[in-house]
């Protein structure tokens, strides 16, 4: 099975139409309604928590007519931003936003006219010839490199790499990552291949590069979006079996940023989920080992063993974490000079082994530098086969927050918006 691209063109005409025609919206009082959307928050307290509706039973084409999303809650009339996603089936996106207590209902209504904007974007994306970079505002959020990076002078070239997120900000600034480190020339940023696999009756590498076993390449984008509620991508990566000179796994990447604050304290939300397949009729074995897939993390440099803090969800700190399982791991640094910055990973139910392994560097790591590394790994303890045809999707949310924001209670009322959603329902 191999990801389509034939689509590209069609899809981004199609986002380009949608932008325009959501971003058209209309007078409350002067509008069609076109179906009512149900939100319900279930057991869980929810903060500013995007939201989906399917369009599929929605009687609209857009290119004929734009709409507007007006929460209609008890006596409100309030305009929602929105933005569509297209794909087989389109879907609504917006913000449930402020706090909703649990077991609470909020009706909304898809209305068609037309009137003044409310859909402008603020969620955005720049991109030059190395790299996208998604906005919210003004504020970078990560950049997502796709030109590829030379190796480091005087090191193989084996090291060059492409297709990871490098460098991961802070809303205050603050870069959290770092790409080609003396010990690890092969981490980059945010990135995740697998270490120890089997295809075609080798053994492959596609973690320690210097091997020249295996490598990432990045192989185009799919989709590039901007709008009132998320900015992002898709693009899709090829694992190249360097030996045999082919491509043993597609990879596609589907990145967004969210348009939310959370409990008043300005926040960077993303998700990125990744789907794997078999590029060709052979199977791949990825196979257990300690780490290797999923979603890697390298710390920028001066995140050490003096400053940073580990807290996951099991109440594992950084000398206890590593091997264990999680729902969510906080990692947090207190660097001189800087304010302080974290990140809360966040792995979804649906994910293979979860709670999800975590292979967690500990104090001692690297000679007793304490350099940082973080990642969940679905393989650290069982082998995963891929077999030719069938999809492997990995889903993942990240929040960067500065200050000492986040306490256990905190951390998994935000898991639980991206673990059990609120339910939604169209009439």
């Amino acid at each position: 099975m191999e990801f389509n691209r034939k689509h590209t063109c069609k899809s981004s005409l199609a986002i380009i139409v949608l932008i325009f025609f959501t971003s058209m919206s209309i007078s409350c009082g002067q509008s069609e309604p076109l179906t009512q959307i149900i939100v319900e928050t279930g057991d869980y307290e929810r903060n500013n928590t995007p939201v989906h509706a399917s369009l599929e039973a929605v009687n609209y084409s857009p290119q004929d007519r734009p709409f507007v999303l007006v929460e209609t809650t008890g006596d409100m009339e309030k305009k929602v931003p929105c933005q569509v996603e297209s794909g087989k089936t389109d879907r609504l996106w917006w913000i449930l936003d402020g706090n909703t207590s649990e077991n609470t209902r909020r009706t909304f209504e898809l209305r068609s006219g037309s009137g003044e904007t409310t859909n402008l974007p603020t969620m955005d994306y720049i991109q030059d010839e190395e790299s996208l970079v998604l906005k919210k505002g003004d504020q970078s959020v990560l950049s997502y490199r796709y030109a590829l990076y030379p190796a480091p002078e005087g090191v193989n070239d084996l090291y060059s790499r492409n297709a990871y997120i490098h460098p991961l900000y802070s809303p205050s600034g603050n870069v959290l990552t770092r790409i080609q480190p003396p010990d690890h020339y092969h981490h980059y940023g945010i990135w995740n291949p697998w270490t120890k696999t089997h295809f075609d009756g080798r053994a492959i590498d596609f973690w320690n590069l210097g091997k020249g076993e295996g490598t990432v390449r990045f192989n185009g984008f799919i989709t590039r979006v901007k709008g009132p509620v998320y900015s992002g991508f898709e693009t899709l990566q090829k694992h190249i079996d360097l030996k045999g000179d082919t491509t043993a796994i597609n990879e596609r990447w589907d990145v967004r940023v969210w348009n939310i604050d959370i409990k008043g304290k300005e926040v960077f939300l993303w998700d990125l989920t990744t789907t794997l397949n078999c590029a060709t009729d052979k199977p791949v074995m990825l196979n257990e080992y300690r780490y290797g897939g999923g979603i890697g993390f390298r710390a920028v440099e001066d995140w050490k063993k003096e400053n940073i803090r580990v807290l996951t969800s099991e109440g594992k700190n950084r000398k206890q974490a590593d091997g264990s399982r999680a729902r969510w791991c906080i990692t947090w640094a207190d660097v001189k000079g800087k304010q302080p910055s974290g990140i809360l990973f966040m792995s979804n139910p649906a994910n293979r082994e979860f709670p999800e392994p975590m292979r967690v560097w500990p104090p001692d790591a690297n000679e007793g530098r304490g350099d940082f590394f973080f990642e969940f790994c679905p393989i650290r303890h069982a082998s995963w086969e891929l077999k030719p045809g069938e999809l492997y999707t990995l889903k993942y949310r990240m929040m960067v927050f500065d200050g000492e924001f986040l306490t256990t209670g905190k951390a998994e009322e935000i898991w639980n918006d991206f673990a059990h959603p609120p339910r939604v329902m169209v009439k």
